[in-house]
């Protein structure tokens, strides 16, 4: 008997066609039992490989949901979250330099249309991003990828005739109704090429918006275009784009376009997502704010996938309050079961994020906030004129590992922090080199569960590989394959496909046997293994009274670009996608090359509104590290372009790992 999986969408190019899945070989189908694979749905046509379902089980159905977090508020001074048309008048920076909350009191006074709005940053992008569908050094931001303004601007009309309808006494417009925003090139944009970092999605065009840019759109975000990523979002260094305060350094990847644009004032703000690392290390690396959310809070339908269950879409902004504001939108209409049926694991009740600083001179107090003394760096040390290596300092003092800037600056916060009321401390967290059921019993865990195709499964990769043979994540880019030139098709084979052993090449077939080979069994206890991870982790927090962490994701001054990736960054970026907790990054200084230092909260899964009101607090009393504004770029007579194979290369000198999990794991190994 045969059940319907979920099909891959069409490209521009071609009918890609339906998959149809045969259960009665399928190794991870046991009689009388409900194939996980056969209850995917798409909501209609996106993009090729941008699944409209999520897989259940990781996240949705293995991670339990913890009670309704109840953030510690007091109320605000203001009825309304926005400030006064007249005060945003009063300031005398340019329009484009003003924060989202900002814009929106002037759209919604009259005082700015939308158009206007849109013109203007469309201005600013022709004038400094330099030329457009580019791969390596451009010679400016090389931010966007790809815009249409007939687009922007039509959504700028219609935004603007609502604006006008409230004004009049009609229904009220959305705060985000006209602000201009721009979109991760791995999800669905209506009328938009989606082609993930590489020429060779060429052809893959979004039919109908990913969930959450069609809950942006609902509201009246006008779509500036599509904003460059790592190539297959596989790396978290970034080499396309140039950082926004300096092009001659990284930008941080995979979400390198839209960390850059928030920034450097290409857009109001931008939709990035994050599998190991993508939104905080470019938000680190440019001095965004920005959230990276539990899994299943934001649907991941119509994002093209890099690993189903560990995938998330969150705001990438130039404030905390921004970032909420986004965030508001993406989760206000709640569950996505059809598209992402992660989301039914949010809290009933979830709260929306506040958007304004609570007030009196601790805001902070009654938090805890740790600061975890079982963490480790990747470092790189210079041996040599030319070569390099990396050691990973374990069982130290990971602040050992920052450099002199980035720990004074660390030290500052932690201060600040306290002079807010917190209490900060240092706690011991999970020992992730521990593999015992107590400590890690999932992550990266070279426990053996079995064997499929000569390749051991472990834990990690129990739950990953038949999320991604459910999510059709081989079959979908195959189906898309066939309609390309050869060339193409081959890339796209090498990279979607595995090469198993005696095999001469890595085959479609071959990855789609590994995927679903894995037993019913083994896939049930690498869930179990995963629920047990968070656990552990949790009751460490429990254990020391901790609300949330205080970390720094990029210890010291990124690196150069076309020159070397390897920098002080968290061996583990990996970490907080596996146990599904969410982060926000913010800035909290300089260091000695004038490059933002941004420091991030982490804690335990859907705890999003508690560490977004501590963020914004932090910014309200320290607004001097979100407020600076880049200085424009100046353009490079010699522009680099890349080739796909030298912009390959250079990313695979990425010492941080893959934004893979299933490659960082054997890298890790």
């Amino acid at each position: 008997m045969k059940k319907d999986g979920a099909p891959t969408a069409s490209a521009s190019s071609s009918d890609a066609p339906t998959v149809a899945v045969d259960t009665s070989t399928d190794p991870g189908f046991l009689p009388g039992e409900m194939n996980r694979r056969s209850l995917l749905v798409r909501t209609g046509g996106a993009v090729a490989v941008a699944g409209a379902a999520a897989a259940l089980g990781p996240v949705g159905g293995a991670l339990a949901a913890p009670p309704t977090p109840t953030p510690k508020r007091l109320s605000s001074s203001s009825s309304s979250p926005l400030p006064s048309a007249a005060s945003v008048l009063a300031d005398e920076r340019q329009l484009i330099d003003h924060e989202v909350m900002e814009l929106a009191a002037l759209l919604q006074a009259g005082e700015v249309s939308a158009v206007e709005l849109a013109e203007e940053y469309y201005a600013r992008i022709n004038d400094f991003n330099g030329p457009f569908e580019t791969y390596g050094d451009n010679g400016l931001y090389g931010a966007f990828v790809r815009i249409n303004e007939d687009i922007g601007l039509s959504a700028a009309k219609v935004a603007d005739e609502r604006l006008a309808a409230a004004r009049a006494g009609g229904p009220a417009a959305p705060y985000l109704c006209g602000i201009p925003m721009g979109v991760k090139d791995s999800i669905a944009t209506e009328g938009f090429a989606a082609q993930d970092g590489t020429l060779d999605f060429l052809g893959n065009v979004g039919l109908e918006d990913a969930t959450a840019v069609g809950r942006l759109r609902a509201l009246g975000v006008v779509p500036l275009g599509i904003t460059i990523a790592s190539s297959y979002s596989g790396t978290i260094a970034g080499t396309f784009s140039g950082n926004a305060w300096n092009i001659e350094y990284i930008p941080g990847g995979s979400s390198q376009g839209s960390g850059v644009a928030s920034a450097a004032r290409l857009a109001a703000a931008c939709l990035g997502e994050e599998t190991g690392g993508s939104v905080i290390f470019p938000s680190a690396c440019n001095g965004d704010s920005s959230i990276k959310v539990s899994q299943g809070l934001v649907s991941v339908a119509g994002l093209m996938p890099l690993s189903p269950g560990y995938d998330t879409i969150g705001p990438i902004a130039r404030s905390g309050r921004d970032a909420s504001l986004i965030l508001n939108a993406l989760i206000a209409e709640g569950p996505d079961p059809f598209g992402d049926p992660q989301t039914l694991a949010i809290p009933r009740g979830y709260p929306q994020l506040s958007l304004t600083p609570r007030i009196g001179p601790k805001p902070l107090a009654g938090l805890t906030i740790g600061i975890n003394k079982k963490d480790w760096m990747t470092v790189a040390i210079k041996v040599g004129t030319s070569e390099e290596t990396t050691e990973t300092k374990q069982n130290v003092d990971p602040q050992s590992t920052y450099g002199p800037a980035h720990l004074a600056a660390f030290e500052r916060l932690c201060t600040e922090l306290r002079e807010l009321g917190a209490s900060v401390i240092d706690f011991n967290g999970v020992d992730y080199l521990d593999f015992s059921e107590g400590s890690n019993p999932y992550f990266n865990n070279p426990t053996v569960l079995e064997e499929v195709e000569g390749s051991k499964v472990t834990p990690s990769t129990a739950v990953l590989s038949p999320n991604r043979y459910d999510f059709h994540y081989t079959e979908a880019p195959q189906a898309f394959a066939a309609t390309r030139p050869t060339a193409q098709a081959e890339n796209l084979q090498k990279n979607f496909g595995a090469k198993l052993p005696g095999a001469p090449a890595a085959t479609w077939e071959g990855a789609i046997k590994q995927q679903g080979g894995v037993k019913e069994t083994a896939r049930r206890e690498g869930e179990r293994r995963r629920r047990l991870w968070a656990s552990n982790y949790k009751a460490a927090f429990d254990a020391a009274g901790i609300d949330f962490m205080v970390v720094m994701s990029v210890g010291d001054t990124p690196p150069k670009r076309l020159v070397s990736q390897n920098y002080a960054c968290r061996r583990n970026n990996q970490m907080a996608n596996s146990l599904s907790f969410p982060m926000v990054n913010f800035p909290i200084g300089f260091d000695g090359v004038g490059l933002p230092i941004s420091a991030q909260f982490k804690g335990p899964r859907f705890s999003e509104p508690q560490m977004a009101q501590a963020m914004i607090d932090y910014q309200a009393r320290h607004p001097e590290w979100h407020t600076p504004m880049p200085p424009d770029p100046v353009v490079k007579p010699t522009a680099k372009i890349l080739s796909k194979k030298q912009a390959l290369a250079m990313e695979s000198e990425d010492l941080s790992g893959s934004n893979d999990p299933l490659i960082a794991m054997e890298n890790f190994r």
